[in-house]
């Protein structure tokens, strides 16, 4: 909603957050090390404020902060309590809060600086001024767009790892590898396992296309072996080969709902248990089991996501324009979809069923089908070689920093990324059903600048001809 209209975005941070607290029930503590009353050595003390280490702490620093900005007009949204806003007559002011660490945005540029000025006067605050860093992600903004990065993240979590001079690959996970959890022998050091593999979790947000990879990793903390480390390493090596990468937020005209979802049925080779995925997009920006029944939860596990983002846009008196279209590549379970009458193989799966048709009858949800090949949610339920893996990945909009911040790209004669034309061409071999290697002459490579001729009428067949080899 920023980057789409254009929206100032400022940080603040809370000086000593949680003292601001007030205790609403009776608490007590041992006389404090070197504060001792000498007369009276068996005495305790009872809190009047709250103090770092308590348990009560946090939420009487959020009690305090959410009085004080209702007493302000704030509301709190109810599809998202860390969310607050205010609304006065066209302009609007958004508050997210993330413990001491708040961000404001808003269309009213005016009611933004009064909320900074009004917060520090209630509460001792640093004003960081434009947004940059928030809890670790780079945040860069351009023209039209807004960048999430983790490199420095990332380059840490090398480090730590000793492999900051690893040799870099293209994909994160093998096609051919099946990690199973008894196979190998036992790591040396499981803390060390679940350490990495939970910084690994943290740096999915900004690298969605790293979910599957990271999720099945996750599944071997207790019992960690070689391979699994091994596995680890790849991704580390991924994460080093794409270092720039990052999730990006483009302005765009409309505003639509649109979700792919997928499931990957029996894939676990230890329990045979599926795995589903969906990702869901607004405007154009950033959820398999071949059975209906699978798809089914899949569905139902999305639309549920789209009805909470659908909650807090209303909230927010930004509605999206049209239906909301949730993506699936199973004919049958989009037939069944728009099909009353419920047949008794479905009974196993009725209460998703219902929950699903009740959606589509009141035009609140449409379900399409989306062929193999366009199913972006494959990214996140199985590995993919490495030409459809970067065509995924860039329709997660994962792309290249340099590239994207590159401002009037559309009339600009600078050097384009090789990494974003060879995604581009993954994407068109996907679409093609084809691998690199069919494309051997200079006649595919010329259909393929004629069919993104369009999008791609700034470059010129200098740059494009990069693809040739």
């Amino acid at each position: 909603m920023a980057v789409n209209n254009d929206w100032l975005l400022r940080q603040v941070d809370i000086n000593n957050a949680f003292l601001n607290g007030d205790l609403t029930e009776t608490v007590y503590m041992p006389q404090p090390e070197g504060f001792e009353d000498k007369n009276r050595p068996n005495y305790i003390c009872k809190l009047e404020k709250a103090l770092y280490g308590l348990r009560q702490a946090p939420k009487a620093w959020f009690d305090k902060l959410k009085g004080a900005l209702s007493s302000w007009g704030f509301k709190n949204s109810r599809s998202d309590t860390s969310l607050f806003f205010r609304r006065a007559e066209s302009k609007i002011v958004i508050m997210l809060i993330y413990v001491d660490d708040i961000i404001i945005t808003g269309s009213d540029s005016k009611g933004i600086k009064e909320v900074i000025k009004d917060l520090n006067t209630s509460f001792a605050l640093k004003d960081l001024e434009n947004l940059s860093f928030f809890l670790g992600i780079q945040v860069l903004r351009g023209q039209n767009s807004i960048l999430l990065s983790q490199a420095k993240y990332v380059q840490d979590l090398l480090a730590k790892t000793e492999m900051t001079d690893c040799k870099g690959i293209e994909t994160p996970f093998s096609t051919s590898e099946k990690l199973k959890k008894d196979v190998g022998n036992r790591f040396h050091d499981p803390t060390l396992y679940r350490n990495v593999i939970g910084s690994l979790q943290y740096a999915v947000l900004t690298r969605p296309e790293l979910a599957f990879s990271v999720n099945k990793l996750s599944q071997f903390m207790s019992d960690p072996r070689q391979p699994h480390w091994v596995a680890y390493k790849r991704v580390l090596r991924y994460l080093k080969n794409t270092m720039n990468m990052c999730l990006s937020f483009k302005k765009y005209e409309h505003l639509d709902l649109i979700a792919y979802t997928n499931a990957n049925w029996a894939t676990d080779p230890d329990d045979r248990r599926s795995i589903s995925g969906s990702c869901v997009y607004l405007g154009d920006n950033l959820v398999a089991r071949s059975t209906e029944e699978l798809e089914y939860r899949a569905m139902a596990l999305c639309s549920t996501e789209i009805t909470w983002i659908n909650s807090l846009l209303g909230e927010l008196k930004m509605e999206v324009e049209n239906v909301p279209i949730i993506l699936s590549d199973s004919t049958s379970a989009a037939v069944i979809a728009a099909n009353p009458v419920y047949h008794s193989r479905t009974k196993h799966f009725e209460i998703d069923l219902h929950f699903l048709i009740d959606k589509v009858t009141k035009g609140e949800l449409e379900i399409n089908y989306v062929s193999n090949n366009d199913q972006i949610a494959d990214v996140l339920t199985k590995p993919l070689p490495h030409y459809k893996f970067s065509c995924f990945r860039s329709k997660l909009k994962v792309i290249d920093k340099a590239l994207s911040l590159r401002e009037g790209v559309e009339n600009s004669s600078c050097e384009v990324s090789k990494i974003d034309l060879e995604a581009k061409l993954a994407c068109h071999l996907s679409y093609c059903n084809l691998q690199p290697a069919d494309m051997e002459d200079e006649s595919d490579l010329l259909r393929w600048q004629n069919s993104y001729a369009e999008e791609y009428q700034y470059m010129s067949m200098e740059k494009l001809n990069l693809l040739e080899t």
